[in-house]
């Protein structure tokens, strides 16, 4: 059996009142990439906190390549890498120096802290930046460039855990391509990565699992594929309804069911957003009735796409109140 380099059992935090992790449940192998997805607030910053040592937990158990992390913080922090959600202090340094230096507190050797420094700047393509020194003012290097830097920083060296928190964050989208795969590398290559994310389209393309929380607690879990419910052919139908008071036909055209004229698969309601997932033999069906819909001015627009976490991951967290407020995750 592949080893388990993060086990979380039944963990609870509080503060005060507001419970950020209510019984968690947790588990990355050696060698798997773990989405641990979420909304603002959702509680994931705080686990992670916890992981690493920085609080600790109401009720629990954490263990970290087998080290008890609660009892022994120290030995069990050793054990893992982390890219905070915060950006690194970088000032006065250059990307290849803080790699470096992050590879050479991991215990590798001068020159290994610089080829897999090198490695990494080719990997992201951040090249052009290595030797530019960041400063206070923020001038330098760009925040994308210094977040990553500071995935650089955790990838450097091998650990049986790498905690990612938001890596691709200011990051530009060819960048984040790069990002992504070089994820997916980390974990063929034999470690165990906990990838925490809001993005549920991007994380889907590397991830072995996802664990998906809601107020603190777990309410989802599984293969991307098993949380899709669905068949990897199945479609779905985003209709974009009109503002609530600026059209007199913006009300919602899939709420009754017999208006709807193919069978759905599951229907999930976001703001002004509903996903809708059906059949592709459907497909004829749902673009004539979405186009009618949009002739008569009933919706805004539409698309039709191959089914994606998304809807399900909307399903998993649909009592929550964040899809249409932010709040600073806890």
């Amino acid at each position: 059996m592949t080893e388990v380099v993060l086990e979380v059992n039944d963990l609870t935090r509080r503060f005060g009142e507001v419970i950020a992790n209510d019984g968690i449940e947790l588990r990355v192998r050696a060698g798997e990439v773990v989405g641990l997805l979420g909304h603002n607030g959702a509680g994931k910053t705080t686990l992670v906190s916890q992981i690493v040592g920085l609080l600790r937990p109401h009720g629990g158990a954490i263990h970290v390549a087998g080290v008890d992390a609660i009892a022994s913080p120290a030995t069990a922090r050793r054990c893992v890498a982390l890219q905070p959600q915060a950006q690194a202090p970088l000032d006065g340094l250059t990307p290849r120096t803080a790699i470096e230096i992050a590879g050479r507190l991991r215990g590798m050797s001068r020159a290994e802290a610089r080829r897999s420094a090198h490695a990494l700047a080719d990997d992201l393509d951040i090249g052009e930046w290595l030797d530019r020194r960041a400063t206070p003012d923020g001038g330098g290097i760009s925040g994308g460039v210094r977040r990553l830097t500071a995935f650089a920083m955790a990838a450097v060296a091998p650990v049986p855990l790498i905690v990612l928190d938001e890596p691709t964050n200011d990051v530009d989208a060819a960048r984040r391509r790069r990002l992504w795969k070089t994820v997916r590398r980390l974990g063929d290559e034999g470690a165990g990565v906990l990838l925490v994310t809001h993005n549920v389209v991007e994380a889907e393309r590397v991830v072995d699992s996802l664990v998906v929380l809601d107020r603190g607690r777990v309410v989802a879990t599984g293969s991307p594929s098993q949380l899709r419910g669905s068949s990897d052919h199945d479609l779905q139908l985003e209709l974009s309804l009109h503002p609530n008071g600026l059209h007199p036909n913006g009300t919602d055209p899939s709420e009754s069911p017999s208006e709807v004229p193919f069978p759905i698969i599951r229907r999930v309601r976001a703001g002004r957003r509903v996903l809708l997932t059906l059949s592709a033999a459907d497909a004829a069906a749902a673009v004539t009735w979405a186009t009618a819909l949009r002739a008569a001015q009933r919706i805004e627009g539409y698309a039709l796409a191959p089914a994606t976490l998304e809807d399900a991951y909307l399903a998993a967290t649909a009592n929550t109140d964040a899809h249409t407020k932010d709040a600073a995750d806890v």
